[in-house]
């Protein structure tokens, strides 16, 4: 699996081969596999007064008169004003509590709330939910809820944003990157400040850093060599 496409994120079909498509994702521009079974095809609304949304809660509800459709934290909604899902089969309607990216803040409170969603979540190479997530799919979903659209890589999203000089200029929210002994960008976490980062190494935890890199909270070992720090606005 190279990365998931979340309930309500819109893909472009490049190519069909039988049974399956390869698609590139419109939020991130990334590219892969997925069966034909996979995918949905969405007309136009119509509906210039839709929300757009994103599921606060850690598993969020679609429910109908015979069905309901369980979907994970950070997943987009377009809802109208009765909380309906538009470009769905009708009377879905979504049952929990949302977000709305466009006006939220980036205050501690907020980063802290969204980040620590994610809290021991296990590793999963190529997930981005609360379920399985790597580096960068942790990173990228966070960052959705501020309405900042990060790549998917954490070498991609280390090439976006503005530099910070070192950890002492860091914001919490800032983003840490870190590098493999070839210098290449590998891994990335969220700084809470100066002295601790939340990221995803085994599982999704919080550990201690500093200029020499990331040190494990539990077992003092050195985990991640630091590379440099960005800023998102």
């Amino acid at each position: 699996m190279v990365s998931q496409v979340l309930f309500g994120e819109t893909i472009h079909i490049v190519e069909s081969r039988a049974d399956w498509i390869r698609i590139q994702a419109d939020f991130d521009g990334y590219e892969g596999w997925c069966q034909s079974t996979h995918y949905m095809l969405l007309g136009e609304s119509g509906n210039r007064k839709a929300r757009h949304v994103l599921n606060a809660n850690w598993v969020g509800k679609l429910e109908s008169k015979t069905f309901e459709i369980k979907i994970p934290f950070g997943s987009s909604l377009m809802l109208d004003s009765k909380d309906n899902i538009i470009w769905s089969k009708p009377g879905l309607k979504f049952r929990g509590t949302y977000l709305d990216p466009l006006k939220m803040s980036r205050t501690k409170s907020n980063i802290r709330m969204c980040a620590f969603q994610f809290l021991e979540t296990p590793y999963l190479w190529g997930g981005k939910t609360i379920f399985g997530t790597d580096c960068s799919g942790f990173t990228q979903t966070v960052y959705k809820f501020f309405n900042i659209a990060l790549r998917r890589d954490a070498w991609q999203q280390a090439e976006q944003g503005d530099f910070v000089k070192g950890l002492t200029e860091s914001k919490m929210g800032d983003l840490a990157f870190f590098e493999n002994e070839a210098g290449r960008i590998t891994h990335v976490g969220i700084l809470l400040d100066g002295q601790k980062i939340i990221h995803a190494s085994g599982k999704v935890r919080v550990d201690f850093v500093n200029e020499g890199g990331i040190k494990n909270s539990e077992t003092g070992e050195r985990t991640h060599q630091l590379a440099l720090v960005k800023r998102y606005l």
